[in-house]
C-alpha cells in the first residue's frame, strides 16, 4: 500500500480520451543529475559496485545504460513513467525529506511513496523490484 505524502500538486496536462487516467510511476534515483555526477556514478559502479549508493540504478542499469530486459518490462506496464534524480525530485516536486531511491505513484491528484528506499534497497535484482511494482499498481 502506498503511503501518502500529503502534498498538493497541480496537474497541468489534460487527456482528450474518455478512458480513465493511468497512474504515473515516478522512479527516483539516489543520485544527482548532470555530467559530472553521471561520470562519477559510472566510475563508482565499475570500480566499487558493492558500495554504490543507488540500488535502483544498480539493479536496472549497466554502467552505461538501462538494461534491455528492464526497459522491455517497463514498456509493458499499464502506467505512465517518469525517471528523476534526487535534485530533479527537489526542483520539480519540492520533495527533499524522503529517503531514496524510491518509487512514487501519482494518481487522482495525489503523490504517494509506493516503494520506499528500504524496499528498493532490499531488492536483489530487477525481478524483485518487478514484484513490488506489480503490487503497487494492483493495490493503488
Amino acid at each position: 500500500m502506498c503511503s501518502s505524502l500529503n502534498l498538493v500538486f497541480h496537474y497541468y496536462g489534460q487527456r482528450a480520451s474518455k478512458q480513465p487516467m493511468r497512474p504515473t510511476l515516478i522512479f527516483v534515483y539516489n543520485a544527482d543529475s548532470g555530467l559530472f555526477n553521471t561520470l562519477s556514478d559510472i566510475a563508482h559502479k565499475l570500480l566499487s559496485p558493492q558500495t554504490y549508493a543507488c540500488n535502483l540504478c544498480a539493479i536496472t542499469h549497466s554502467a552505461f545504460a538501462m538494461n534491455k530486459a528492464w526497459k522491455e518490462y517497463l514498456a509493458g506496464l499499464d502506467a505512465d513513467l517518469e525517471f528523476l534524480h534526487a535534485d530533479e525530485l527537489k526542483s520539480r516536486y519540492g520533495i527533499t525529506d524522503v529517503p531514496l531511491p524510491a518509487v512514487f505513484r501519482w494518481e487522482d491528484g495525489k503523490l504517494e511513496v509506493c516503494i520506499d528506499a528500504a524496499a528498493v534497497n532490499a531488492c536483489k535484482d530487477s525481478d524483485d523490484l518487478k514484484i513490488l511494482i506489480e503490487r503497487a499498481l494492483k493495490d493503488g
